[in-house]
């Protein structure tokens, strides 16, 4: 061993490889590549503005797919510990994705008109990796696979639509405390929402009645009805930005536009900790 590992420890692959037109930041992160992804299509000075924020919801949209996926994955394996702490993690990246709407919001009508019509046929309706995490949370209709067809990001999609859902595992992790009957998971199509009914809701009653003896599992539901309250002020917020930006006018790539975004705002992900709540 040099006296230079000695003193400095090992030299780091990347420092010591990294291309030298760049940066070990920028070539650890790729950040040469991901600032040339913006190609504006008018020369309206707020269209970067609006192509970039889509693209940071897009990357938070990854992000909270990565962690509702291992929060899922460690209620599989009763580690209940680890996944309330990545839920933790998951509510602070919800705040920043609800928080991006601001940007959005303070474009005026005319701004947003100077590059609506280059949007074409685009929709934020068709992000695969939004439809990807509604269906990770439990969200699931197979009809909503299909404006992805023919796409790189089919395949993602469908197989998200058969995976079990992060609420699946909740219920499944209720089970096996004794709080609800098994659910003969093979025998239940995966393509459905979840388990739902009065018993799933009198299995989250007895958690919130006895929040000592369930403590842990107490902790769980509140997480989860952090995460649902979250993407509900999400929607909202979609909703009135949208009439901000566009008043009764329809969506791009042919959407309804508020009219949509309206009904699906009233939808609420975890539905049994939401309706106990009026008999607790």
């Amino acid at each position: 061993m040099t006296t230079e590992e000695t003193t400095a420890g090992p030299a780091c692959p990347l420092s010591a490889g990294y291309p030298s037109d760049t940066t070990p930041y920028a070539h650890y992160a790729r950040m040469d590549e991901l600032l040339g992804l913006q190609h504006p299509l008018s020369s309206a000075r707020t269209e970067p503005g609006f192509i970039i924020m889509s693209q940071v919801k897009e990357l938070l949209f990854k992000l909270l797919h990565t962690e509702f996926s291992t929060a899922r994955d460690q209620l599989a394996d009763d580690l209940l510990d680890d996944a309330l702490w990545t839920l933790r993690r998951a509510a602070r990246v919800q705040q920043v994705l609800l928080v991006s709407w601001e940007t959005f919001s303070v474009l005026s009508p005319v701004e947003f008109a100077e590059f609506r019509d280059v949007l074409g046929s685009a929709s934020g309706f068709q992000s695969a990796g939004y439809r990807r995490l509604e269906f990770l949370l439990g969200n699931k209709n197979p009809a909503m696979a299909v404006p992805h067809r023919n796409t790189a990001g089919y395949d993602a999609v469908v197989g998200q639509l058969h995976e079990p859902s992060l609420y699946d595992a909740a219920l499944a992790l209720l089970a096996r405390r004794g709080l609800l009957t098994p659910d003969d998971a093979t025998s239940r199509d995966a393509t459905r929402p979840y388990r739902a009914g009065a018993e799933v809701e009198d299995a989250w009653r007895a958690v919130y009645r006895d929040a000592v003896r369930h403590r842990d599992l107490h902790l769980l539901a509140e997480a989860l009805m952090d995460a649902a309250d979250q993407f509900a002020r999400w929607r909202y917020t979609h909703l009135v930005t949208v009439q901000r930006m566009l008043g009764a006018k329809s969506g791009t790539g042919g959407t309804e536009g508020v009219a949509w975004l309206a009904r699906i705002s009233d939808h609420r992900f975890f539905p049994e900790l939401w309706s106990v709540r009026s008999t607790l």
